[in-house]
């Protein structure tokens, strides 16, 4: 430890060395000033994010699905994967009045299609449901060979 001689008589220092006080406050401003976090001066905007696949808009009177028989999912004509349609079906239960779907299946479309459009719709909780061309389906085992 550094100490200061003044005089050479023996006596006592009556002065306290502060050089280790010093070291040890300006170690812990050092420390300090590193974990207080950084300021940004930013403003948070949630800005639009371009969709290539848009989903199509939700008519708030009726909307139409129609399954083609080349198995694809059309919403108001517009084709859709089974993941918009899931979306689509909730943002319709959102709106004021919720909007009737008819659902129109081709005859020659595979089962299976059918089959997870109608669990997305139970699922979704739609209430005003109802299936529209029921007359190509008038004779059991008949259903048209497909064009082409």
């Amino acid at each position: 430890m550094a100490m200061s001689g003044g005089n050479d008589d023996g006596s006592p220092m009556m002065e306290m060395n502060t050089t280790p006080l010093i070291d040890v406050m300006l170690v812990l401003l050092i420390m300090f000033i590193i974990t207080i976090p950084v300021q940004t001066h930013a403003v948070k905007i949630d800005l639009p994010v371009d969709q290539p696949n848009n989903p199509p808009p939700i008519d708030p009177v009726v909307n139409k699905v129609i399954i083609t028989p080349e198995n694809v999912i059309q919403w108001n004509g517009e084709p859709i994967t089974l993941q918009q349609f899931d979306q689509l079906l909730e943002q319709s239960l959102q709106l004021p009045v919720e909007p009737e779907l008819q659902f129109q299946p081709s005859p020659t479309t595979r089962y299976l299609i059918v089959d997870e459009a109608l669990a997305s719709i139970k699922r979704s909780g739609i209430t005003k449901f109802g299936f529209v061309g029921n007359e190509q389906f008038r004779q059991f085992g008949k259903a048209p060979t497909p064009a082409g």
